[in-house]
């Protein structure tokens, strides 16, 4: 599952778990320390979650600074999803560790408290990752361009796909589309899939020339089954997969150039 519906709303599940992961450690950290110290094991947990947040995002950007020095200003859109989550929990362990050592009283609480979050995140992801599949979905779909029946994998031909979930009505997908066919355009050993939901080829066509997009590997999706089939109901979705099929990343919401700069180096790795 990469989104909860909620009404006409669907949430990205990754921000949810966290905020789950860290109420679960804030709640057992606080009630452990007991009145007097409840107080100072809270803000020790907010402050351990803003750093390891901070450390998550720059060990992201040092890593992948290529794509980011290009596109300076991408490296403060916290849309695109790039963490170093390793990163992040290791930051903010090693400051909870510090606290306890300054506050005696405060080491078990925190202790213990990180183990809860811990084991929040761990369970939710694992209960997340086995509602959705983790191969290139066999769902019958159109091609655009000939009206055929096709597959995502037949459309991959045994290369790392990318396959982009989107709908001309839908405002981010139509933000994030040049930079997914522009990015089209370079690739070459990559598979960029548009996979349409919902709409009719006159639907797309009129929207594809409104907007002069030349896109190959346009797909109509058009009873929706996609979305479901990947564990999301909110578009844009943009899911990464190997040459083998294997999902190797998602992304709900949109992409920018530098994000997807790079996901693209980190699928052919």
């Amino acid at each position: 599952m990469l989104t909860i519906p909620i009404g006409p709303l669907a949430l990205p599940v990754a921000p949810l778990l966290l905020l789950v992961a860290v109420g679960a450690a804030s709640w057992v950290a606080s009630r452990l320390a007991g009145p007097g110290r409840a107080h100072d094991a809270g803000n020790a947990v907010f402050h351990a979650t803003l750093i390891g947040l901070l450390a998550a995002r720059i060990v992201h950007l040092v890593v992948h600074g290529a794509a980011y020095a290009a596109s300076p200003w991408s490296a403060i859109d916290l849309r695109d999803g790039g963490w170093y989550a390793p990163a992040g929990l290791l930051a903010g362990a090693l400051w909870l560790a510090w606290r306890g050592w300054k506050l005696l009283a405060l080491r078990r609480p925190l202790a213990l408290g990180l183990l809860a979050g811990t084991l929040a995140w761990t369970a939710g992801t694992l209960a997340t990752q086995s509602t959705r599949t983790s191969t290139l979905p066999d769902i019958a779909l159109n091609d655009f361009a000939t009206g055929s029946a096709t597959t995502l994998a037949r459309a991959a031909a045994g290369r790392p796909a990318v396959v982009n979930l989107w709908a001309s009505w839908c405002g981010p997908c139509r933000a994030e589309m040049p930079v997914l066919a522009a990015a089209q355009q370079r690739q070459a050993d990559v598979a960029i899939l548009f996979a349409n939901q919902g709409e009719s080829a006159g639907t797309v066509r009129a929207y594809l020339a409104g907007e002069q997009l030349m896109l190959r590997d346009v797909l109509l999706d058009e009873r929706s089954a996609l979305g479901p089939a990947v564990g999301s109901r909110g578009l844009p979705t943009t899911l990464f997969y190997d040459a083998r099929g294997r999902l190797v990343d998602a992304h709900v919401g949109v992409l920018n150039a530098a994000a997807l700069q790079a996901r693209l180096a980190a699928l052919r790795e």
